[in-house]
């Protein structure tokens, strides 16, 4: 049986019929990242004796009657800032070589006590911003549509895993946009939760004002199953929310009609790096709601560049916080490129930073002002396509040329879903809903991946 276009419900259902086992779908999965990761560079580790153990344990609960929900002996990886009991955790850098977890990060832990079976570590950016970088213990993952091509970040590893039909769904986490970028890039669904809806306790920070953890998933319904598992509040995550968790499927299907959507059309339309082709897709997406039946009118945001100010200030502050020990004792054990974004950070003040947290506030009542008026807003993911590994970087720049991090600003959740090639490189829109209101964005999402046609387009065949 060949698993691996199967969703994570047509899994589930072929698991429960016994069509097919746990045991199956794990050395199926292992054997594609054998097959295709050597020139990808998706995973920093595999783990073939946990992913058998793993499905060998689902397969005995399932036989036994015990079913622990939808990802029961659904295979799986962890972006490799996600701490694992017993698996070494890089963040994809020379600081972390020898750093083994005794606990797993509760993302972790989650996913484990629901049946899921854990493949291994994926790559990233160093420390979740440095990259793509070549001067690093491990080598950049490629973007499988070209691996001429970058993933974007920085959860790159987990985008080019799903890409390439090694797994289904993989963990990733968005500081400005390192799930959605990916997502976007690669022709996936990349889902950044709204701020505190899960847990980060476990996960190396970056920023703790703007980080965020979520999957990376090739459809929104993959997205919502694994969201369902990862979401509810944890008291010892100081910025996790105490909020219900609804039914993340219950209206996947609904459609849009009666629902009014937004666009921040000053966000992209103007901006001198969008491509046609990006500004052409929107058009799509936005005569494909209307027809329908949902209300689609241009809303007016504060400019762009103010949420990217403040984002930036924040996060660079934040990052050399945290690093700041170890930039003045190992500098030269970081990658050039994370440690020319590092430094930045030394340079905001106080006044910086508390200019930018007030920013945020204000940001984040335009947002809100907005959603009061509509159920959603839509905008671009990215501006562009993956660019190439050759082309010329602007290594001191703090995001890549995204249109996520406003949403890590204001903390409202956010997805890149894909709607079209252009020139062979996927590009995708963003789809930001009300604070909590996940089950909305899920929805909105599925019915653009409905009317884009983006299910019929066949994943790149890799190697071809």
């Amino acid at each position: 049986m060949d698993t691996q276009d199967l969703s994570i419900a047509e899994m589930g259902r072929a698991l429960r019929s016994g069509s097919v086992t746990a045991v199956a779908l794990a050395e199926d999965a292992l054997g594609r990242v054998a097959a295709r990761d050597p020139e990808l560079h998706a995973f920093l580790q595999v783990t073939p004796d946990r992913a058998l153990a793993d499905a060998r344990a689902a397969d005995a609960d399932l036989a036994a009657g015990r079913d622990l929900g939808p990802l029961h002996g659904i295979p799986y990886a962890l972006k490799d800032i996600y701490d694992t009991a017993g698996i070494r955790t890089t963040c994809h850098s020379r600081l972390r070589l020898d750093n083994v977890p005794t606990e797993d990060s509760v993302a972790a832990a989650r996913l484990r006590a629901a049946g899921g079976v854990l493949l291994g570590k994926l790559a990233t950016h160093e420390f979740a911003l440095g990259g793509p970088s070549f001067d690093l213990p491990f080598p950049p993952a490629r973007n499988p549509w070209n691996p001429a091509h970058v993933t974007g970040g920085s959860s790159s590893g987990s985008a080019t895993a799903i890409a390439a039909r090694m797994v289904r769904m993989a963990m990733g986490s968005d500081t400005g946009g390192s799930i959605r970028g990916p997502a976007a890039w690669c022709g996936l669904v990349g889902i950044k939760p709204t701020y505190g809806r899960v847990s980060r306790r476990g996960v190396f920070p970056l920023s703790w004002t703007l980080d965020h953890c979520g999957p990376l998933s090739r459809s929104v319904e993959d997205s919502a199953i694994t969201l369902q598992v990862l979401a509810g509040h944890d008291p010892l995550d100081g910025a996790s929310a105490d909020v219900p968790v609804p039914d993340y499927r219950a209206s996947l299907e609904a459609g849009v009609r009666g629902l009014r959507i937004g666009v921040p059309r000053g966000f992209f339309a103007t901006a001198a790096a969008t491509i046609p082709d990006v500004r052409a897709g929107i058009d799509r997406t936005v005569a494909q709601l209307r027809e329908a039946g949902a209300t689609v009118e241009d809303v007016t945001l504060p400019d762009y560049a103010l949420f990217a100010a403040a984002g930036r200030v924040i996060m660079m502050a934040e990052a050399f916080a945290i690093h700041q020990a170890d930039m003045q004792s190992r500098l030269l054990d970081y990658g050039e490129i994370t440690a020319s974004r590092f430094v930045l950070g030394a340079a905001i003040t106080a006044a910086d930073y508390i200019n930018a947290l007030r920013a945020r506030r204000e940001l984040t009542d335009a947002v809100n002002a907005a959603l009061g008026r509509y159920d959603a807003l839509l905008t671009a993911s990215g501006l562009g396509t993956a660019p190439r590994f050759d082309a010329p970087l602007d290594h001191r720049a703090a995001t890549s040329p995204m249109q996520t991090i406003p949403f890590n600003v204001t903390g409202h959740p956010a997805m890149s879903v894909p709607v079209a090639l252009s020139d062979g490189l996927p590009i995708g829109v963003q789809v930001v809903g009300r604070p909590f209101d996940e089950a909305t964005v899920f929805r909105v999402g599925r019915a653009i991946e409905t009317l884009s046609g983006w299910e019929s387009v066949p994943l790149p065949a890799y190697p071809a």
